[in-house]
């Protein structure tokens, strides 16, 4: 085959696979917060963004805005963006200033036996090419069409993740890109996969942003990963009561021997006694779960 017919295959080849990726329906988009309200570093409203960021949806070739022509009973993905701060930085060893946007995206769906929730986040940045207050609007649009650009990547891979099997999941999560691994591990924690406990412990020990922890935290608890209470435990070491606080209940609703211990120990001796007082109520409301289970059990063994 020629050169030329080749490439144009190859094109066409291309162009088959683009079309052929699966298109999530998506309602119009909201846009919350008041970074985008009176913001004269980003000098567009809300609606400015909401079009910008629908754009962005459009250009990947992977979304489908709901229409008058979408079924009724489609359940279409309703996402909601925020843009937390837009401010100007300076980088060491570089003399310009750099605009940067935030932006958080919560992708929702309702109607299935499980209404399902995501988060995807961003930070759009672009350098301040001329010291005017033009220059900067110019490089803050600039920052946000990236981060918009971001959003949508992320919203891709984490709706990807969601229709993978748990064997393609466990390989991404060797993936080179982080937020492929991301997605994955966050797929197979909602599953209750094996293979995500010890990851997720291990982010236990290395992260120290608040938000993050409470993320793995509850991604543990809905696992009910009883291997995770001994990192739960020393999480809590010199930490200020209200997070330990927090803890507490998480351990009581992942449960077990060690959990007990860990409860009724706090509840006999934290020197805090709101602290004292939340053990308590956890190990209560562990004893309370314990004995629904084993009555159940009991009933289901008599009817047999």
């Amino acid at each position: 085959m020629k050169p030329a017919l080749m490439l144009a295959f190859c094109v066409v080849l291309l162009g088959a696979c683009r079309s052929q990726a699966p298109r999530h329906l998506v309602a119009p988009v909201e846009v919350s917060g008041a970074t985008v309200r009176d913001n004269a570093l980003l000098g567009i409203a809300p609606e400015g963004v909401a079009t910008l960021f629908s754009h962005a949806l459009k250009s990947s070739g992977r979304f489908e805005l709901k229409s008058e022509e979408t079924p009724r009973d489609a359940r279409p993905w309703r996402l909601t963006l925020e843009i937390p701060f837009t401010r100007e930085v300076l980088k060491d060893g570089d003399p310009r200033s750099f605009a940067e946007v935030g932006a958080n995206l919560i992708l929702e769906r309702f109607g299935g036996d499980l209404p399902q929730r995501y988060e995807v986040v961003g930070l759009g940045e672009a350098p301040v090419l001329e010291d005017t207050p033009e220059g900067r609007q110019s490089a803050m649009r600039t920052a946000l069409e990236a981060v918009l650009r971001q959003v949508t990547d992320s919203s891709v891979l984490q709706l990807a993740a969601l229709e993978r099997t748990d064997e393609a999941l466990v390989q991404e999560l060797r993936a080179d890109d982080a937020r492929i691994r991301e997605f994955a591990l966050r797929t197979l924690a909602e599953r209750q996969h094996p293979a995500a406990a010890p990851l997720l412990i291990e982010r236990l020990k290395e992260s120290s942003d608040g938000d993050a922890l409470r993320r793995t935290i509850g991604a543990l608890v809905e696992m009910k990963a009883r291997v995770a209470v001994p990192a739960l435990i020393d999480l809590g070491r010199g930490r200020d009561n209200g997070f330990v606080q927090e803890l507490v209940f998480a351990v009581g609703e992942i449960g077990g021997p060690e959990a007990e211990a860990y409860l009724y120990t706090v509840a006999q001796g934290h020197d805090a006694p709101a602290v004292q007082a939340a053990a308590q109520q956890a190990l209560e409301t562990l004893y309370a779960s314990r004995k629904h289970i084993t009555a159940e059990a009991r009933g289901r063994d008599h009817a047999d």
